[in-house]
């Protein structure tokens, strides 16, 4: 064969490949994303050199658990059927936090492919063992069968062994380490049978833990705190518990009263770790359900805690909490914040945390405010670029149900998503790059490559509180015209706000805002100006109160060759 044959039989091959491949997918390529932020509240209350904002973490970040060895300290928090799971937080000081990266990070430790966004990891705990120089996380994943499991590492920045499946029933399990070498496990289960007494009774349990086996040890489980603070009052959900030793004594410390209008955190001390325990006279140490519904910069559902001691020697809680917007519905989801901890009597008290709380605190002593730089967490306002130049993604973008790389590459122009035969009403891993809500005020705006080539193609922005609640706004085909739509899903069911005939020559720009409960979509195309889609459409289905579950409102990179939002004629 001719050396020109072969280059010409060459090239109709690379040919052949690539309209089999990326053109019969028809990929999008997404190169840019600009996040912006503009609340009132930091606005109006900027800050001094030695104050920083509150909550630490904006968007849907909650039940915060923290751990300290030496001058480090990390925080973990709940991340439902998200993809990577338990993303973990690094800090030096308790202010400036950096994202060190995921717990569950591989599908052998994390099976939340085939359940809805509300489920999987709930309420992970973290705690440091001196004894065997060892971190453990311990959390209920409701998804793969695993239940209530374990993991461990020497290094939180070095990775996590896979699960190891605990045998108990419950959730919002703890570990304690006493200073004996001893270990506990504490947790919400459901009372005994025949001893329900009302809805949302619940007990807490502990159990004796065996650090060789990394097990519960059979027959030594015992209720330590029946219903809550008083069982004449019927409290609801006591749940998230953590042991402490202070002054020789053992403090158990609990949320109670749902994780909702009547949110608080409790406390209770014994002498002995299994037992009995007694409830502070003044529970309880942290709420906000006592002010007015209309007070502004309202912060409210606060509980779910967890205390350290903090590199001045003072202990320090980090809880969930909500800011709704003016109509009084949560989209930024549970967000964690931060108070100081007066425990100069008996019993540990939030400072502040039983009056409206403020958004703004005093920094540590000692300590600089670098939120926002060299690579520590942006808090109050702010403006995140997201160019896709670097496979090394930022940690803040996720997948739901599945890893990121079964549907991203990088290419020379941006990022390429890969579309799956799925669409984000599916409970399915879908092929969808995700950024949280982070402000009540916001813009999130893509700049893209993308022509579809059939009805059963789209791409574009997704604005998802779960697979029941969403926008969809992207660009899809129709009888061989190109056409920008906007869907919203309600309760499980679809409905086409507004659809536009479009020319594609060049890239596109698509945007959603939002201030406070109004939303707008945009587009902009071959550089031209932003004209809206469906005018102003309302954030109620982005909102928990609506939507319910446990999330905030994720913006969404979203492929898909299994559209169903066909384009109005």
């Amino acid at each position: 064969m001719k050396k020109n044959q072969v280059s010409l039989i060459t090239a109709l091959l690379a040919l052949f490949f690539f309209t089999g491949s990326n053109a019969q997918k028809n990929v999008p390529i997404f190169s840019s994303v600009v996040y912006e932020g503009n609340d009132d509240v930091y606005k109006e209350h900027p800050l001094e050199p030695d104050e920083f904002y509150n909550p630490i973490l904006q968007g849907t970040y909650p039940d915060p658990a923290i751990a300290r060895k030496g001058d480090d300290y990390y925080l973990v928090v709940s991340s439902f059927a998200m993809f990577p799971g338990v993303p973990i937080f690094h800090s030096n000081d308790l202010v400036n936090w950096t994202q060190i990266g995921h717990v569950l990070d591989r599908k052998s430790q994390l099976k939340v492919h085939d359940t809805g966004i509300s489920a999987g990891i709930y309420a992970p705990d973290i705690r440091y063992n001196p004894y065997n120089d060892t971190f453990y996380m311990i959390v209920t994943q409701f998804a793969g069968g695993f239940g209530n499991m374990v993991v461990k590492t020497k290094d939180p920045k070095e990775g996590w062994s896979d699960p190891i499946k605990l045998d108990f029933q419950g959730i919002d399990p703890a570990i304690f380490f006493d200073d004996d070498g001893k270990a506990y496990v504490v947790h919400n289960d459901a009372p005994n049978a025949g001893e329900e007494l009302y809805q949302g009774h619940r007990v807490i349990k502990i159990w004796e833990y065996d650090l060789e086996e990394d097990q519960v040890i059979e027959g030594t489980d015992k209720i330590i705190v029946n219903g809550g603070v008083d069982l004449a009052d019927k409290p609801i959900w006591i749940e998230a518990p953590h042991i402490y030793k202070n002054n020789g004594r053992y403090y158990l410390m609990c949320a109670e009263g749902g994780t909702g209008g009547w949110h608080s955190e409790v406390i209770f001390v014994s002498d002995d770790p299994l037992g009995p325990y007694e409830p502070a006279p003044s529970n309880p140490i942290l709420t906000q359900r006592y002010f007015p519904k209309d007070r502004k910069n309202k912060v409210d559902w606060a509980g779910h805690a967890d205390l350290v001691t903090g590199p001045d020697g003072r202990y320090y809680g980090v809880f969930l909490a909500i800011r709704p917007n003016e109509k009084d519905r949560v989209t930024t989801g549970r967000e964690i914040f931060i108070l100081p901890i007066d425990w100069s009597g008996e019993f540990p008290v939030f400072e502040n945390g039983l009056v409206p709380m403020e958004p703004k605190l005093q920094m540590p002593e000692g300590v600089k405010n670098r939120t926002g730089e060299d690579g520590f967490f942006p808090n109050g306002n702010f403006t995140y670029t997201e160019k896709f130049s670097s496979e090394n993604l930022d940690y803040r973008w996720i997948g739901l149900r599945g890893p990121r790389e079964d549907f991203m590459e990088f290419t020379k122009n941006g990022l390429q998503i890969n579309p799956f035969d799925v669409n984000i009403k599916e409970v399915k891993p879908t092929s969808t790059l995700f950024h949280r809500q982070q402000h009540k005020n916001f813009s999130f705006t893509t700049t893209m490559e993308y022509k579809p080539k059939s009805e059963n193609d789209l791409a574009g922005i997704t604005a998802l509180q779960n697979e029941k609640f969403n926008y969809v706004f992207g660009i899809t085909q129709k009888d061989d015209k190109h056409y920008v739509i906007l869907e919203r899903t309600e309760d499980g069911f679809s409905e086409i706000l507004a659809s536009k005939e479009i020319s594609i020559k060049d890239k596109l720009q698509l945007k959603v805002e939002a201030d406070g409960d109004d939303y707008k979509f945009s587009f902009a195309l071959n550089a031209g100006e932003f004209q809206s889609l469906g005018g102003t459409v309302s954030g109620d289905i982005l909102s928990t109160n609506v939507a319910g579950g446990f999330t905030g409102t994720l913006l969404g990179l979203y492929a898909t060759s299994a559209n169903d939002a066909v384009p109005e004629k």
